[in-house]
């Protein structure tokens, strides 16, 4: 914002004074600054003391100092009124400007800033005028000025009523500003909260042995600035326990930054790390800030790290010593102070021993390893995870659904899941668009879990057996959807009752297992 030049002689006619407020908003899109100038070229041209500009807070009808010149910042901080407490409450309350022409001699004159000596007070006056919008008061400007007259006074809160009307819009527009701030702060809040109580690693989804000793793990280095590396195959949840750490450490509302090398061109991912200068290459017209820069303070989530070159492990292996980048066409070191979470699938002493992943760098990243389980190898997980997931795709695709089915859920169970968890979501996720009745049958499944070559189960026994066992997953279908009843459920398969029970006999199926 560019400020009217001050002469050092002071003009105090009142027409110079609003002459200069009136430039100073008009040329500016910092309100903030703009007020501040305000109460200084006020206190300076009209000899006016401890100006001050309070704001009304609607959602608790607390009036506070919002800015000031003459005032330190624990002043400011003190200066805090209800509505009709003390004589900018009472202004607050009246929309009618007060003149307290001796504040030593006023009970209603709090002081409560503590700016004034005891000397002064004796000699000071209080002027304290409403700011209006729409016929509402937003707030007050105030200011102490020495004892004249009664007239001189009166000229005063004049001259404060109209600089009050020409800032109003401005004091408006930072109120809302405050506010708008206020509500985003509440619900990043909210959000971090919400974020902490998803990750929390009691919320790891899995009753498994060893799903509980990482989630055991978790709760330890969580609060440690330790280097994680989470290994394992893809589409274990990695990301996911990433997230566990980070929020479930000492600074969880710090910056989290992810990235997946695998997603990013070679080319890229030195500039996409550690950031570039002005002119570093073609086409960097400005300099940009890579991601260690931007997790400063926090976390970084560095996914498939076994996929970095050997030209960006050397880089990175400095980051982990040094704690400090150098962007590219820069000749500066950029400190960093960050948590570093490396995730990988690969097999890193293979690849150190195969001379594609640096020694030094696999100790750096190795310090604290969790090595999370595949899919099968923690069945018991396996309907937990799916019963979760038919409930998230229900919700996210607006569906009833009500359960899998016994067959669907022996399928699960007896598959190898090359794809874990992701392959797992994907299985449900198509298994809900397909269900017409709320339930995941053994068909919605996709062919894959179907075949006894990919279930790992050889299609062994006499036809008739198969032909029992299919016939036995419809019978008991139809006693599940009809809580046991045995007619409604022979007249929902088109048979009669005779011979519904019949079949049920034959097989060994107990109606009375299926009431609820």
């Amino acid at each position: 914002m560019t400020i009217p030049v001050i002469s050092e002689k002071k003009d105090q006619h009142p027409v110079a004074v609003l002459h200069e407020v009136g430039q100073i908003l008009g040329m500016t899109t910092d309100f903030e600054g703009a007020l501040n100038d305000i109460l200084r070229i006020m206190c300076d041209r009209l000899e006016l003391r401890l100006g001050t500009l309070s704001l009304l807070h609607n959602e608790d009808g607390e009036v506070t100092i919002d800015l000031a010149y003459g005032l330190s910042k624990s002043e400011i901080e003190r200066g805090r009124y209800k509505i009709g407490e003390g004589i900018t409450g009472k202004v607050v309350e009246s929309g009618t400007p007060v003149i307290v022409p001796r504040i030593s001699s006023e009970p209603l004159f709090l002081n409560r800033t503590g700016a004034r000596g005891r000397t002064a007070k004796s000699q000071t006056s209080f002027i304290c005028v409403p700011i209006l919008l729409q016929k509402r008061v937003v707030g007050t400007l105030s200011a102490d000025t020495p004892y004249q007259n009664d007239a001189l006074l009166q000229e005063k809160v004049q001259l404060l009523s109209v600089v009050a009307a020409m800032i109003s819009q401005a004091v408006a527009a930072r109120r809302r500003a405050r506010q708008e701030n206020t509500r985003l702060l509440d619900e990043n809040q909210r959000l971090h909260k919400q974020l902490r109580e998803r990750f929390q690693p009691a919320n790891i989804i899995g009753n498994s042995r060893p799903m509980q000793e990482v989630a055991d793990l978790i709760l330890q280095v969580a609060p440690n600035q330790t280097t994680v590396l989470l290994r394992g195959e893809s589409g274990t949840g990695k990301e996911l326990l990433a997230d566990a750490i980070h929020y479930n450490s000492l600074g969880p509302n710090r910056p989290f930054i992810k990235v997946h090398m695998a997603a990013l061109p070679e080319s890229l991912i030195e500039s996409e790390l550690f950031g570039y200068e002005k002119g570093a290459f073609t086409g960097a017209s400005t300099g940009k800030a890579g991601r260690f820069e931007r997790a400063h303070g926090g976390t970084i989530f560095l996914d498939e790290i076994g996929e970095l070159s050997q030209t960006v492990q050397v880089k990175l292996l400095r980051v982990l010593q040094a704690r400090e980048v150098e962007r590219l066409g820069g000749s500066e070191p950029i400190p960093v102070e960050v948590r570093v979470i490396a995730a990988t699938h690969v097999d890193l002493e293979q690849a150190v021993a195969d001379g594609q992943f640096r020694e030094d760098l696999f100790y750096r990243l190795n310090v604290f390893p969790i090595f999370v389980p595949p899919l099968r190898e923690r069945k018991s997980d396996i309907l937990l995870l799916a019963d979760h997931m038919l409930e998230k795709y229900a919700r996210k695709l607006g569906k009833q659904m009500k359960r899998i089915s016994t067959p669907a859920i022996d399928m699960m169970m007896s598959y190898h899941w090359p794809g874990n968890v992701r392959e797992l979501e994907n299985c449900i996720e198509r298994a809900v668009i397909l269900s017409s009745d709320g339930v995941v049958h053994g068909h919605h499944l996709p062919p894959s879990l179907q075949t006894a070559v990919a279930t790992g189960t050889s299609l062994a026994g006499s036809f008739e057996t198969m032909m029992s066992a299919y016939e036995r997953e419809i019978l008991v279908e139809a006693l599940k959807n009809t809580h046991g009843n045995v007619a409604q459920s022979a007249r929902m398969l088109g048979t009669t009752q005779r011979i519904f029970a019949y079949r049920l006999s034959k097989l060994g199926i107990k109606p009375s297992q299926y009431k609820t």
